[in-house]
């Protein structure tokens, strides 16, 4: 370190920041015989002459004469400093503003080039996810009912027996559809509905269930209610609720819970503890680049099909399941990039494409709402986004007419 002293620096006017430093240095000079080292402005003390001449020392009185200046200083000139301080804020927050929307705007695909180069690996894709579609029939139909008939004389001597209870303990590999058929009830939002499934897809081995002798739905009495009003709004009989329910009479009390016979869930109710109503792929920012259907090519202009619809959104956006299902394909193709193909109850299945990351494994059942993937820009693609294609019993569908995109 070069060692500067105080020779040729006699008659140089000091600033502000000297004389705070030279009033401590004085100071502690006094109290003790150590030299004081302090760099300032570019100015590197090693050490301070322990002789100075008096002129040079700088009073208290000095350092708050200066201090007020400065002060003063500050208060003629607030308004500048205020506006160039504003000025300044505002270059900067534009200048990282710009920046970020450069970064936004280049992490957006642009208008996509679909014009298939190799329409057999197209054909073999469909052909996959028809296969999947066809491997079985779903079990029961929209409103829960089992699709195996069950003759109205039977259930009407049904409705004329008490209900029962009876517990059942969940086994390995046991569905709502299963346990429905396992004790003779014609409809699953019955055990549904009994337990207060919010999803069934929650329910494990091990876990007891409560299932009636009969179909129906237990029900608690609210003010105001009436037995005669209860049986018109279910359309079941005054007899009927009597016998099923063991009443004397029609009197009911608030909080009493009656068994309703036949009566069931509402389909969004029960759909909603199904798990099999689609939501969105992407639940961050995207941009709907492109509808499913025909449409002439971007930059060919030739007639195309487009197969799904185009999500954009910057690379590694998480990905989620659609809808509950079992993995039931990942790998990769020219045109899809890196892709995963779900399969769903109903003959339907979801194919999620151009994917930079996949956290699906073949094979797994994955709830809805589970993370598969990475947004990316593999395979035949001009920018990242999600490729999403819906298909039912083998044919395509508007992924638009199942879901409603909502962009955050």
């Amino acid at each position: 370190m070069e060692i500067i002293n105080y020779i040729g620096f006699e008659n140089k006017k000091k600033n502000f920041f000297e004389i705070i430093r030279d009033y401590f240095s004085q100071f502690i000079q006094k109290e003790k015989s150590y030299n004081f080292v302090s760099v300032n402005y570019g100015y590197n003390f090693s050490s301070i002459e322990k002789n100075h001449s008096s002129d040079e020392k700088y009073s208290f009185k000095d350092f708050l004469t200066t201090l007020g200046k400065f002060i003063t200083f500050i208060q003629r000139n607030f308004k500048k400093i205020c506006a160039w301080t504003l000025l300044i804020s505002v270059l900067i927050f534009l200048c990282f503003s710009g920046l970020n929307l450069f970064s936004y705007r280049n992490n957006f695909t642009g208008p996509l080039d679909l014009t298939i180069f190799e329409d057999t690996e197209l054909k073999t894709l469909d052909q996959i996810m028809a296969n999947f579609a066809l491997e079985d029939e779903p079990l029961f139909s929209e409103d829960g009912s089992l699709l195996e008939e069950i003759s109205d004389k039977k259930i009407e001597q049904i409705f004329s027996q008490p209900v029962t209870f009876q517990n059942y303990k969940v086994k390995s590999g046991d569905t709502i559809s299963g346990i429905t058929k396992k004790f003779g009830l014609k409809n699953i939002s019955t055990i549904i509905a009994v337990n207060d499934i919010d999803n069934v897809r929650l329910i494990s081995e091990g876990q007891t269930l409560k299932i009636p002798s009969i179909d129906g739905l237990i029900y608690t009495v609210q003010k105001g209610n009436s037995i005669q009003g209860i049986s018109a709004k279910y359309n079941v009989t005054l007899e009927d609720l009597l016998d099923v329910n063991e009443l004397e009479d029609s009197n009911l009390s608030v909080g009493q819970r009656i068994f309703i016979p036949g009566a069931r869930l509402d389909n969004e109710t029960l759909h909603n503890a199904l798990g099999d109503r689609f939501i969105n792929p992407i639940s961050a920012k995207f941009r709907l680049t492109s509808k499913f259907g025909k449409r002439a090519d971007p930059f060919s202009g030739a007639a195309s099909n487009h197969t799904g619809i185009d999500l954009a959104c910057p690379t590694g956006t998480p990905i989620y399941a659609s809808m509950s299902g079992t993995i039931a394909f990942v790998g990769y193709s020219n045109i899809f990039g890196n892709y995963v193909i779900i399969k769903h109850s109903k003959g339907y299945q979801t194919l999620y494409a151009h994917m930079s990351k996949i956290d699906a494994k073949k094979g797994k059942f994955v709830t809805q709402g589970t993370k598969i993937g990475e947004v990316g820009s593999t395979g035949y693609s001009t920018g990242p986004h999600l490729h999403f294609t819906v298909h039912k019993n083998g044919n395509l569908i508007d992924p638009l007419s199942l879901i409603k995109l909502s962009s955050k």
